[in-house]
């Protein structure tokens, strides 16, 4: 389960689409790119979780709400 999950805009312009991300799973700060069109980059190396489908998504559900649900 991922934990303590934190976006910010990649640009100082607000209304331009993607987001950096981090969060926390199994204790090590996990670092990611969230693109527009729902693609996720993951940016800490050596990160290739057994559930990875099951982490992406809950990511799309956060963001989701977060960001389009406004």
């Amino acid at each position: 389960m991922i934990q303590h999950f934190q976006y910010k805009s990649l640009y100082s312009n607000d209304n331009l689409p993607g987001w950096s991300f981090s969060f926390y799973y199994q204790k090590q700060i996990i670092t990611g790119v969230y693109h527009p069109d729902g693609k996720i980059e993951w940016k800490t190396e050596r990160f290739n979780p057994e559930n990875e489908d099951e982490i992406k998504k809950q990511i799309h559900e956060i963001m989701l709400y977060h960001v389009y649900d406004k």
